[in-house]
């Protein structure tokens, strides 16, 4: 099984492959710059060089790009709109350059606007991304917790998406699993879970599943809460965790943590815990 976290790239993007090897990491996830703001540095050659040699070496794919925080695909505010879809942009291009072959969106908030409003806007920005930059890097879309006003929280939403993107072999799905689960998809039992993949597979594909991320949940099912717990500790619990790590499909893909960092554990622990259920 691929297991990995999220990895920070503070001092240098080429430092978060050694924290990945440090943490014993299969896989891994990043941001490529400060997930808090709107302003970047191009990433320099010498970072790129030093990222990708140290890449090369290791064992670890594949290595996953997440966007920004404050980009919003969905948004009618049009100085909000340009500037997330010039980030995406920047984004599909840095991984590229990086060798980095997935890049995961949130697909945002329609702001009330209505849903097709918001399909439209993602579309078209997915479209705009993937026309200017030339590469085989692929976007993720990113199920939702079904908050209000957001785009993603069924998997017809993506669907509604993917169809009409333009480049299809550059679009596909990450899955996580506290979105989900908060968004009303039951996890917690085998044929649930059977029953909620077979949907997902009958909207969209599964072959289009290229990524989960794997997280607990602080939110209740269907409680559109977006909230990530510890991996055992929150609503889905060890033994919903057990039977996801157990299941056919969920176990051949690349599993990022994106868990909480604090007095009851950390990367290292949550790592920890996803081995020990698998085996189990």
């Amino acid at each position: 099984m691929k297991i990995g976290v999220h990895i920070s790239i503070s001092g240098s993007i080429d430092l978060a492959i050694d924290r990945a090897l440090e943490r014993g990491c299969d896989t891994f996830q990043i941001f490529t710059r400060n997930p808090r703001g709107w302003a970047f540095k191009d990433l320099s050659e010498e970072n790129v060089k030093k990222f990708t040699s140290k890449l090369s070496d290791s064992e670890i794919a594949p290595v996953v790009v997440h966007m920004p925080y404050l980009p919003n695909l969905a948004s009618p505010k049009k100085h909000i709109y340009k500037k997330s879809v010039d980030s995406l942009i920047a984004e599909v291009h840095r991984c590229g350059l990086l060798n980095i072959p997935y890049c995961v969106i949130h697909l945002g908030s329609h702001l009330g606007t209505g849903i097709e409003a918001g399909y439209n806007r993602v579309v078209d920005a997915c479209n705009k991304a993937l026309s200017t930059i030339d590469n085989d890097v692929i976007i993720l879309l990113e199920n939702t917790a079904g908050t209000k006003n957001s785009v993603g929280g069924a998997f017809e939403d993506l669907q509604h998406i993917i169809s009409r993107v333009e480049q299809k072999s550059r679009v596909a799905i990450c899955f996580d699993t506290c979105h989900a689960f908060s968004a009303g998809y039951e996890l917690r039992e085998r044929k649930a879970l059977v029953n909620t993949l077979k949907h997902l597979d009958e909207v969209i594909g599964l072959n289009l599943l290229k990524v989960v991320h794997l997280n607990d949940s602080k939110g209740d099912l269907g409680s559109h809460i977006d909230r990530h717990e510890h991996i055992g500790l929150g609503f889905i619990g060890e033994n919903g965790f057990k039977i996801i790590l157990n299941n056919e499909v969920i176990k051949q893909l690349p599993l990022i943590l994106e868990t909480p960092i604090d007095s009851r554990g950390d990367d290292y622990v949550n790592l920890a815990k996803v081995r020990e259920l698998a085996v189990k």
